[in-house]
Protein backbone atom coordinates (compact mmCIF):
# COMPACT_ATOMS: atom_id res chain seq x y z
CA UNK A 1 0.00 0.00 0.00
CA UNK A 2 2.79 2.40 0.92
CA UNK A 3 4.56 1.79 -2.40
CA UNK A 4 1.31 2.39 -4.29
CA UNK A 5 0.82 5.75 -2.56
CA UNK A 6 4.42 6.79 -3.19
CA UNK A 7 4.33 5.90 -6.88
CA UNK A 8 0.89 7.49 -7.36
CA UNK A 9 2.15 10.66 -5.73
CA UNK A 10 5.30 10.58 -7.85
CA UNK A 11 3.31 10.19 -11.06
CA UNK A 12 0.94 13.03 -10.24
CA UNK A 13 3.84 15.25 -9.15
CA UNK A 14 5.66 14.48 -12.40
CA UNK A 15 2.59 15.41 -14.45
CA UNK A 16 1.89 18.55 -12.44
CA UNK A 17 5.49 19.81 -12.56
CA UNK A 18 5.73 19.29 -16.32
CA UNK A 19 2.29 20.83 -16.85
CA UNK A 20 3.34 23.86 -14.83
CA UNK A 21 6.23 24.51 -17.20
CA UNK A 22 3.65 25.63 -19.77
CA UNK A 23 0.63 27.03 -17.92
CA UNK A 24 2.09 30.18 -16.28
CA UNK A 25 3.71 31.24 -19.53
CA UNK A 26 0.32 30.99 -21.26
CA UNK A 27 -1.39 32.95 -18.48
CA UNK A 28 1.00 35.87 -18.82
CA UNK A 29 1.85 35.80 -22.50
CA UNK A 30 -1.81 36.04 -23.52
CA UNK A 31 -2.07 39.41 -21.78
CA UNK A 32 1.27 40.66 -23.12
CA UNK A 33 0.19 39.75 -26.66
CA UNK A 34 -3.17 41.49 -26.07
CA UNK A 35 -1.35 44.63 -24.89
CA UNK A 36 0.92 44.58 -27.95
CA UNK A 37 -2.03 44.15 -30.30
CA UNK A 38 -3.84 46.99 -28.55
CA UNK A 39 -0.86 49.25 -29.33
CA UNK A 40 -1.02 48.08 -32.96
CA UNK A 41 -4.77 48.76 -33.05
CA UNK A 42 -4.21 52.27 -31.66
CA UNK A 43 -1.20 53.22 -33.82
CA UNK A 44 -1.80 51.20 -36.99
CA UNK A 45 1.97 50.58 -37.10
CA UNK A 46 3.02 47.51 -39.09
CA UNK A 47 5.99 47.16 -36.73
CA UNK A 48 3.64 46.52 -33.79
CA UNK A 49 1.65 44.03 -35.87
CA UNK A 50 4.85 42.08 -36.61
CA UNK A 51 5.82 42.19 -32.92
CA UNK A 52 2.39 40.89 -31.90
CA UNK A 53 2.43 38.06 -34.45
CA UNK A 54 5.90 36.89 -33.37
CA UNK A 55 5.00 36.58 -29.68
CA UNK A 56 1.65 35.08 -30.64
CA UNK A 57 3.46 32.26 -32.47
CA UNK A 58 5.46 31.41 -29.36
CA UNK A 59 2.24 31.54 -27.33
CA UNK A 60 0.56 29.08 -29.71
CA UNK A 61 3.45 26.60 -29.47
CA UNK A 62 3.40 26.73 -25.67
CA UNK A 63 -0.40 26.46 -25.53
CA UNK A 64 -0.52 23.35 -27.70
CA UNK A 65 2.13 21.46 -25.73
CA UNK A 66 0.67 22.46 -22.36
CA UNK A 67 -2.76 21.20 -23.36
CA UNK A 68 -1.54 17.61 -23.63
CA UNK A 69 -0.11 17.48 -20.10
CA UNK A 70 -3.22 19.09 -18.62
CA UNK A 71 -5.57 16.50 -20.08
CA UNK A 72 -3.44 13.65 -18.72
CA UNK A 73 -3.40 15.21 -15.25
CA UNK A 74 -7.21 15.38 -15.11
CA UNK A 75 -7.50 11.73 -16.17
CA UNK A 76 -5.22 10.72 -13.30
CA UNK A 77 -7.91 11.69 -10.80
CA UNK A 78 -9.92 8.77 -12.14
CA UNK A 79 -7.11 6.29 -12.73
CA UNK A 80 -4.85 6.80 -9.71
CA UNK A 81 -7.05 8.70 -7.24
CA UNK A 82 -10.49 7.14 -7.58
CA UNK A 83 -11.08 7.02 -3.80
CA UNK A 84 -10.39 10.74 -3.66
CA UNK A 85 -12.73 11.33 -6.59
CA UNK A 86 -15.47 9.28 -4.94
CA UNK A 87 -15.23 10.97 -1.54
CA UNK A 88 -14.98 14.60 -2.71
CA UNK A 89 -16.07 14.44 -6.36
CA UNK A 90 -19.33 16.29 -5.71
CA UNK A 91 -17.33 19.33 -4.61
CA UNK A 92 -14.02 19.08 -6.43
CA UNK A 93 -15.70 18.22 -9.73
CA UNK A 94 -17.94 21.32 -9.84
CA UNK A 95 -15.26 23.97 -10.49
CA UNK A 96 -13.44 21.66 -12.91
CA UNK A 97 -16.66 21.15 -14.87
CA UNK A 98 -17.26 24.91 -15.01
CA UNK A 99 -13.67 25.40 -16.16
CA UNK A 100 -14.21 23.01 -19.05
CA UNK A 101 -17.67 24.21 -20.07
CA UNK A 102 -17.11 27.95 -19.75
CA UNK A 103 -13.50 29.10 -19.53
CA UNK A 104 -11.67 26.49 -21.64
CA UNK A 105 -14.41 26.53 -24.28
CA UNK A 106 -14.12 30.33 -24.59
CA UNK A 107 -10.33 30.24 -24.59
CA UNK A 108 -10.12 27.53 -27.28
CA UNK A 109 -12.79 29.07 -29.53
CA UNK A 110 -11.30 32.53 -29.66
CA UNK A 111 -7.76 31.16 -29.86
CA UNK A 112 -8.55 29.94 -33.38
CA UNK A 113 -9.84 33.39 -34.35
CA UNK A 114 -6.82 35.07 -32.77
CA UNK A 115 -4.23 32.88 -34.47
CA UNK A 116 -5.81 32.29 -37.90
CA UNK A 117 -8.09 35.30 -38.29
CA UNK A 118 -5.67 38.13 -39.02
CA UNK A 119 -6.93 38.76 -42.56
CA UNK A 120 -10.35 37.14 -42.11
CA UNK A 121 -11.96 39.36 -39.46
CA UNK A 122 -11.85 43.09 -38.75
CA UNK A 123 -9.08 44.60 -36.63
CA UNK A 124 -11.57 45.27 -33.83
CA UNK A 125 -12.93 41.71 -33.88
CA UNK A 126 -9.42 40.29 -33.88
CA UNK A 127 -8.36 42.45 -30.95
CA UNK A 128 -11.48 41.38 -29.05
CA UNK A 129 -10.70 37.71 -29.68
CA UNK A 130 -7.13 38.19 -28.38
CA UNK A 131 -8.38 39.76 -25.16
CA UNK A 132 -11.01 37.02 -24.76
CA UNK A 133 -8.28 34.38 -25.06
CA UNK A 134 -6.37 36.13 -22.27
CA UNK A 135 -9.47 36.38 -20.10
CA UNK A 136 -10.49 32.79 -20.89
CA UNK A 137 -7.09 31.32 -19.99
CA UNK A 138 -7.11 33.15 -16.68
CA UNK A 139 -10.69 32.06 -15.97
CA UNK A 140 -9.54 28.48 -16.50
CA UNK A 141 -6.89 29.06 -13.86
CA UNK A 142 -9.52 30.58 -11.57
CA UNK A 143 -11.73 27.48 -11.45
CA UNK A 144 -8.81 25.07 -11.18
CA UNK A 145 -7.35 27.07 -8.30
CA UNK A 146 -10.72 27.28 -6.59
CA UNK A 147 -10.66 23.48 -6.58
CA UNK A 148 -7.07 23.44 -5.30
CA UNK A 149 -7.81 26.12 -2.72
CA UNK A 150 -10.64 23.99 -1.38
CA UNK A 151 -8.20 21.10 -0.95
CA UNK A 152 -5.99 23.41 1.12
CA UNK A 153 -8.90 24.78 3.18
CA UNK A 154 -12.17 22.83 2.80
CA UNK A 155 -15.31 24.98 3.23
CA UNK A 156 -18.93 24.96 2.07
CA UNK A 157 -19.42 21.21 2.56
CA UNK A 158 -20.66 18.54 4.92
CA UNK A 159 -19.80 14.87 5.28
CA UNK A 160 -22.75 12.54 4.61
CA UNK A 161 -22.31 9.50 6.90
CA UNK A 162 -24.79 7.44 4.88
CA UNK A 163 -22.96 7.75 1.57
CA UNK A 164 -19.48 8.34 3.11
CA UNK A 165 -19.02 11.31 0.78
CA UNK A 166 -18.48 15.02 1.19
CA UNK A 167 -21.31 17.05 -0.30
CA UNK A 168 -21.44 20.71 -1.22
CA UNK A 169 -23.82 22.87 0.82
CA UNK A 170 -22.65 26.37 -0.18
CA UNK A 171 -21.22 26.91 -3.67
CA UNK A 172 -20.40 30.57 -3.06
CA UNK A 173 -18.45 29.76 0.07
CA UNK A 174 -16.37 27.48 -2.13
CA UNK A 175 -15.86 30.24 -4.72
CA UNK A 176 -14.98 32.99 -2.22
CA UNK A 177 -12.82 30.79 -0.01
CA UNK A 178 -9.99 33.20 1.01
CA UNK A 179 -7.38 30.50 0.42
CA UNK A 180 -8.65 29.99 -3.14
CA UNK A 181 -8.96 33.71 -3.90
CA UNK A 182 -5.44 34.60 -2.82
CA UNK A 183 -3.99 31.42 -4.34
CA UNK A 184 -5.53 32.41 -7.67
CA UNK A 185 -4.27 36.00 -7.51
CA UNK A 186 -0.78 34.93 -6.42
CA UNK A 187 -0.56 32.20 -9.06
CA UNK A 188 -1.67 34.27 -12.05
CA UNK A 189 0.56 37.19 -11.05
CA UNK A 190 3.51 34.78 -10.86
CA UNK A 191 2.58 33.66 -14.38
CA UNK A 192 2.62 37.27 -15.53
CA UNK A 193 6.12 37.66 -14.09
CA UNK A 194 7.33 34.52 -15.89
CA UNK A 195 5.91 35.72 -19.22
CA UNK A 196 7.57 39.10 -18.69
CA UNK A 197 10.91 37.36 -18.07
CA UNK A 198 10.31 35.36 -21.24
CA UNK A 199 9.87 38.53 -23.31
CA UNK A 200 12.75 40.35 -21.61
CA UNK A 201 15.08 37.34 -21.96
CA UNK A 202 14.42 36.74 -25.66
CA UNK A 203 14.55 40.47 -26.44
CA UNK A 204 17.90 40.63 -24.61
CA UNK A 205 19.15 37.82 -26.85
CA UNK A 206 18.25 39.79 -29.98
CA UNK A 207 20.02 42.89 -28.68
CA UNK A 208 23.12 40.90 -27.69
CA UNK A 209 23.27 39.60 -31.26
CA UNK A 210 23.60 43.28 -32.26
CA UNK A 211 20.12 43.34 -33.68
CA UNK A 212 19.59 46.89 -32.45
CA UNK A 213 16.04 46.97 -33.78
CA UNK A 214 12.79 48.60 -32.80
CA UNK A 215 11.38 45.10 -32.42
CA UNK A 216 13.64 44.09 -29.53
CA UNK A 217 13.58 47.46 -27.77
CA UNK A 218 9.82 47.82 -28.00
CA UNK A 219 9.29 44.24 -26.81
CA UNK A 220 11.65 44.59 -23.85
CA UNK A 221 9.90 47.75 -22.66
CA UNK A 222 6.46 46.07 -22.77
CA UNK A 223 7.83 42.98 -21.03
CA UNK A 224 9.63 44.89 -18.28
CA UNK A 225 6.69 47.26 -17.69
CA UNK A 226 4.22 44.39 -17.38
CA UNK A 227 6.73 42.50 -15.23
CA UNK A 228 7.29 45.40 -12.83
CA UNK A 229 3.56 45.90 -12.24
CA UNK A 230 3.07 42.13 -11.87
CA UNK A 231 6.00 41.79 -9.45
CA UNK A 232 4.62 44.48 -7.16
CA UNK A 233 1.21 42.81 -7.24
CA UNK A 234 2.87 39.41 -6.69
CA UNK A 235 4.39 40.66 -3.44
CA UNK A 236 0.99 41.93 -2.29
CA UNK A 237 -0.77 38.65 -3.05
CA UNK A 238 2.10 36.73 -1.45
CA UNK A 239 1.50 38.61 1.79
CA UNK A 240 -2.22 37.77 1.63
CA UNK A 241 -1.47 34.11 0.85
CA UNK A 242 0.89 33.88 3.84
CA UNK A 243 -1.82 35.35 6.06
CA UNK A 244 -4.38 32.71 5.00
CA UNK A 245 -1.79 29.95 5.48
CA UNK A 246 -1.10 31.22 9.00
CA UNK A 247 -4.81 30.99 9.82
CA UNK A 248 -5.59 27.64 8.20
CA UNK A 249 -2.35 25.68 7.64
CA UNK A 250 -0.13 26.36 10.64
CA UNK A 251 2.04 23.29 10.04
CA UNK A 252 2.81 24.46 6.51
CA UNK A 253 3.83 27.90 7.76
CA UNK A 254 6.09 26.36 10.41
CA UNK A 255 7.77 24.17 7.75
CA UNK A 256 8.17 27.12 5.36
CA UNK A 257 10.17 29.03 7.95
CA UNK A 258 11.73 26.14 9.89
CA UNK A 259 9.99 27.08 13.14
CA UNK A 260 10.08 24.30 15.75
CA UNK A 261 9.41 26.20 18.95
CA UNK A 262 6.73 28.81 18.56
CA UNK A 263 7.23 32.36 19.73
CA UNK A 264 5.59 35.73 19.77
CA UNK A 265 7.43 38.35 17.71
CA UNK A 266 8.87 35.61 15.49
CA UNK A 267 11.37 36.77 12.89
CA UNK A 268 11.37 35.78 9.23
CA UNK A 269 14.40 34.01 7.76
CA UNK A 270 16.11 35.91 4.96
CA UNK A 271 18.76 33.21 4.53
CA UNK A 272 19.63 30.14 6.53
CA UNK A 273 21.04 26.63 6.53
CA UNK A 274 18.97 24.02 8.37
CA UNK A 275 20.66 21.71 10.85
CA UNK A 276 20.37 18.21 9.28
CA UNK A 277 20.52 16.61 12.75
CA UNK A 278 17.50 18.53 14.03
CA UNK A 279 14.58 16.28 15.07
CA UNK A 280 11.08 17.01 16.25
CA UNK A 281 11.02 17.55 20.02
CA UNK A 282 14.78 17.77 20.62
CA UNK A 283 16.73 20.78 21.89
CA UNK A 284 19.19 21.08 19.00
CA UNK A 285 19.47 24.33 17.10
CA UNK A 286 17.25 24.53 14.04
CA UNK A 287 19.85 26.34 11.91
CA UNK A 288 23.57 26.04 11.41
CA UNK A 289 23.34 29.74 10.58
CA UNK A 290 20.49 32.11 9.76
CA UNK A 291 19.77 35.77 9.06
CA UNK A 292 16.38 36.98 10.26
CA UNK A 293 14.25 40.08 10.04
CA UNK A 294 12.93 40.63 13.59
CA UNK A 295 9.14 40.34 14.00
CA UNK A 296 8.84 39.56 10.27
CA UNK A 297 6.96 36.25 10.46
CA UNK A 298 4.55 37.46 13.14
CA UNK A 299 3.78 40.48 10.98
CA UNK A 300 3.45 38.42 7.82
CA UNK A 301 1.27 35.71 9.35
CA UNK A 302 -0.86 37.73 11.74
CA UNK A 303 -0.40 41.38 10.69
CA UNK A 304 0.81 42.32 14.15
CA UNK A 305 4.26 42.41 15.72
CA UNK A 306 3.38 40.27 18.75
CA UNK A 307 1.54 37.50 16.85
CA UNK A 308 2.30 34.00 18.12
CA UNK A 309 3.63 31.72 15.37
CA UNK A 310 3.11 28.07 16.31
CA UNK A 311 6.13 25.84 15.77
CA UNK A 312 6.24 22.22 14.70
CA UNK A 313 6.80 21.06 18.31
CA UNK A 314 3.80 23.09 19.50
CA UNK A 315 1.58 21.54 16.84
CA UNK A 316 2.82 17.97 17.41
CA UNK A 317 2.89 17.93 21.21
CA UNK A 318 0.37 20.68 21.90
CA UNK A 319 0.70 23.99 23.69
CA UNK A 320 -1.90 24.35 26.42
CA UNK A 321 -0.94 27.95 27.14
CA UNK A 322 -1.67 28.98 23.55
CA UNK A 323 -4.71 26.70 23.21
CA UNK A 324 -3.09 24.29 20.75
CA UNK A 325 -4.32 20.70 20.91
CA UNK A 326 -1.73 17.95 20.44
CA UNK A 327 -1.82 15.74 17.37
CA UNK A 328 -2.00 12.65 19.61
CA UNK A 329 -5.28 13.98 21.01
CA UNK A 330 -6.64 14.62 17.52
CA UNK A 331 -5.57 11.15 16.37
CA UNK A 332 -7.32 9.57 19.35
CA UNK A 333 -10.53 11.52 18.72
CA UNK A 334 -10.29 10.74 15.01
CA UNK A 335 -10.06 7.00 15.61
CA UNK A 336 -13.08 7.14 17.92
CA UNK A 337 -14.98 9.15 15.28
CA UNK A 338 -14.19 6.53 12.61
CA UNK A 339 -15.28 3.73 14.99
CA UNK A 340 -18.49 5.64 15.73
CA UNK A 341 -19.14 6.01 12.01
CA UNK A 342 -18.62 2.28 11.49
CA UNK A 343 -20.98 1.53 14.40
CA UNK A 344 -23.62 3.85 12.96
CA UNK A 345 -23.34 2.22 9.53
CA UNK A 346 -23.68 -1.21 11.16
CA UNK A 347 -26.45 -0.63 13.70
CA UNK A 348 -27.86 2.83 13.07
CA UNK A 349 -26.99 3.87 16.64
CA UNK A 350 -27.98 7.47 17.37
CA UNK A 351 -25.42 7.65 20.15
CA UNK A 352 -22.68 6.69 17.71
CA UNK A 353 -24.00 9.24 15.21
CA UNK A 354 -23.94 12.00 17.84
CA UNK A 355 -20.34 11.23 18.76
CA UNK A 356 -19.31 11.15 15.12
CA UNK A 357 -20.91 14.50 14.34
CA UNK A 358 -19.20 16.06 17.35
CA UNK A 359 -15.75 14.92 16.23
CA UNK A 360 -16.16 14.55 12.44
CA UNK A 361 -13.87 17.54 11.89
CA UNK A 362 -10.90 15.44 13.09
CA UNK A 363 -11.85 12.07 11.62
CA UNK A 364 -9.03 12.32 9.06
CA UNK A 365 -6.50 12.19 11.89
CA UNK A 366 -7.84 8.76 12.82
CA UNK A 367 -6.02 7.21 9.87
CA UNK A 368 -2.64 7.95 11.49
CA UNK A 369 -0.80 6.34 14.39
CA UNK A 370 2.32 8.46 14.78
CA UNK A 371 1.88 12.27 15.12
CA UNK A 372 5.18 12.77 13.29
CA UNK A 373 3.53 11.41 10.13
CA UNK A 374 1.60 14.68 10.05
CA UNK A 375 4.73 16.81 9.59
CA UNK A 376 5.69 17.61 5.97
CA UNK A 377 9.22 17.44 4.60
CA UNK A 378 10.68 20.47 6.35
CA UNK A 379 13.95 20.93 4.36
CA UNK A 380 12.20 20.63 0.99
CA UNK A 381 9.44 23.07 2.01
CA UNK A 382 11.85 25.52 3.67
CA UNK A 383 14.40 25.71 0.85
CA UNK A 384 11.75 25.78 -1.89
CA UNK A 385 10.01 28.70 -0.18
CA UNK A 386 13.19 30.73 0.22
CA UNK A 387 14.38 30.04 -3.32
CA UNK A 388 11.01 31.25 -4.61
CA UNK A 389 11.09 34.43 -2.51
CA UNK A 390 14.73 35.17 -3.31
CA UNK A 391 14.23 34.80 -7.04
CA UNK A 392 11.05 36.88 -6.96
CA UNK A 393 12.99 39.71 -5.32
CA UNK A 394 15.66 39.55 -8.03
CA UNK A 395 13.03 39.63 -10.79
CA UNK A 396 11.66 42.90 -9.40
CA UNK A 397 15.14 44.45 -9.42
CA UNK A 398 15.76 43.22 -13.00
CA UNK A 399 12.56 44.82 -14.33
CA UNK A 400 13.40 48.12 -12.64
CA UNK A 401 16.91 48.14 -14.14
CA UNK A 402 15.69 47.26 -17.64
CA UNK A 403 13.08 50.03 -17.58
CA UNK A 404 15.47 52.58 -16.12
CA UNK A 405 18.14 52.04 -18.77
CA UNK A 406 15.54 51.77 -21.54
CA UNK A 407 14.31 55.23 -20.63
CA UNK A 408 17.77 56.79 -20.11
CA UNK A 409 21.02 55.72 -21.73
CA UNK A 410 19.61 52.83 -23.74
CA UNK A 411 19.33 49.25 -22.53
CA UNK A 412 21.04 47.94 -25.67
CA UNK A 413 24.31 49.51 -24.42
CA UNK A 414 24.25 47.56 -21.15
CA UNK A 415 25.54 44.14 -22.11
CA UNK A 416 25.80 43.01 -18.49
CA UNK A 417 22.10 43.72 -18.03
CA UNK A 418 21.16 41.95 -21.26
CA UNK A 419 23.11 38.89 -20.18
CA UNK A 420 21.36 39.09 -16.81
CA UNK A 421 18.00 39.19 -18.58
CA UNK A 422 18.90 36.22 -20.77
CA UNK A 423 20.26 34.01 -17.99
CA UNK A 424 17.43 34.94 -15.63
CA UNK A 425 14.88 33.44 -18.02
CA UNK A 426 15.20 29.80 -16.83
CA UNK A 427 15.15 31.00 -13.21
CA UNK A 428 11.55 32.07 -13.80
CA UNK A 429 10.58 28.40 -14.11
CA UNK A 430 12.63 27.51 -11.03
CA UNK A 431 10.57 30.02 -9.04
CA UNK A 432 7.34 28.59 -10.47
CA UNK A 433 8.16 25.00 -9.62
CA UNK A 434 9.45 25.76 -6.14
CA UNK A 435 6.27 27.72 -5.46
CA UNK A 436 4.15 24.68 -6.24
CA UNK A 437 6.41 22.46 -4.16
CA UNK A 438 5.73 24.74 -1.19
CA UNK A 439 1.98 24.64 -1.83
CA UNK A 440 1.69 20.87 -2.25
CA UNK A 441 4.51 19.39 -0.17
CA UNK A 442 3.78 21.84 2.63
CA UNK A 443 0.30 20.39 3.19
CA UNK A 444 1.37 16.75 3.24
CA UNK A 445 0.22 14.18 4.26
CA UNK A 446 -3.21 15.57 3.38
CA UNK A 447 -5.11 15.31 0.11
CA UNK A 448 -7.82 17.44 1.74
CA UNK A 449 -6.36 19.46 4.60
CA UNK A 450 -7.38 17.90 7.93
CA UNK A 451 -10.00 15.61 6.39
CA UNK A 452 -8.61 13.12 3.90
CA UNK A 453 -5.05 11.71 3.96
CA UNK A 454 -3.23 11.05 0.71
CA UNK A 455 -2.81 7.39 1.66
CA UNK A 456 -6.60 6.95 1.75
CA UNK A 457 -7.13 8.61 -1.63
CA UNK A 458 -5.51 6.22 -4.10
CA UNK A 459 -7.13 3.73 -6.43
CA UNK A 460 -7.02 0.01 -5.70
CA UNK A 461 -4.64 -0.86 -8.52
CA UNK A 462 -1.44 -2.84 -8.95
CA UNK A 463 1.61 -0.74 -8.11
CA UNK A 464 3.51 -2.05 -11.15
CA UNK A 465 0.92 -0.42 -13.43
CA UNK A 466 1.63 2.94 -11.84
CA UNK A 467 5.38 2.40 -12.13
CA UNK A 468 5.13 1.56 -15.83
CA UNK A 469 2.95 4.57 -16.63
CA UNK A 470 5.23 6.81 -14.55
CA UNK A 471 8.18 6.05 -16.82
CA UNK A 472 6.00 6.24 -19.93
CA UNK A 473 4.77 9.70 -18.94
CA UNK A 474 8.29 10.79 -18.00
CA UNK A 475 9.49 9.88 -21.50
CA UNK A 476 6.49 11.45 -23.26
CA UNK A 477 6.61 14.67 -21.25
CA UNK A 478 10.35 15.00 -21.80
CA UNK A 479 9.88 14.57 -25.55
CA UNK A 480 7.09 17.18 -25.52
CA UNK A 481 9.32 19.59 -23.62
CA UNK A 482 12.19 19.04 -26.06
CA UNK A 483 9.80 19.58 -28.98
CA UNK A 484 8.48 22.77 -27.38
CA UNK A 485 11.96 24.19 -26.86
CA UNK A 486 13.20 23.22 -30.33
CA UNK A 487 10.19 24.71 -32.12
CA UNK A 488 10.46 27.92 -30.12
CA UNK A 489 14.20 28.18 -30.77
CA UNK A 490 13.53 27.65 -34.47
CA UNK A 491 11.03 30.52 -34.48
CA UNK A 492 13.44 32.75 -32.56
CA UNK A 493 16.31 31.95 -34.94
CA UNK A 494 14.11 32.65 -37.95
CA UNK A 495 13.09 36.00 -36.47
CA UNK A 496 16.73 36.89 -35.70
CA UNK A 497 17.63 36.36 -39.34
CA UNK A 498 14.82 38.68 -40.43
CA UNK A 499 15.95 41.57 -38.19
Amino acid sequence: MEHLVDWSRAQFALTALYHWLFVPLTLGLTFIVAIMESIYFKTGSKKWKDITKFWMKLLAINFAIGLATGIIMEFEFGTNWSNYSWIVGDIFGAPLAIEGLMAFFMESTFFAVMFFGWEKVSKKAHLLSTWLVAIGSNLSALWILIANGWMQHPVGMRFNPDSARNEMVDFWQLVFNPNAVFKFLHTISSGYVLASLFVVGISSYFLLKKKDSDFAKKSIIVGASFGLISSIYLITTGDSSAYTIAQNQKMKLAAMEGVYKGEKREGIVVAGLLNPDKKIGDDKDTFLFDIKIPYGLSLLGYHRLDGFVAGIDDLVYGNEKMGIESLSSKINKGKKALNALAEYKKSGSKEAMNYFEKHSNVMGYGYFNDPKELVPNVPLTFYSFHIMVGLGSWFLVLFILVLYFSMTSGVEKKKWLLYAGLFTLPLGWVAQETGWIVAEVGRQPWAIQGLLPVKMSTSNIVVSNVMITFWMFAAIFTLLLIADIRIMLSEIKEKKEEL
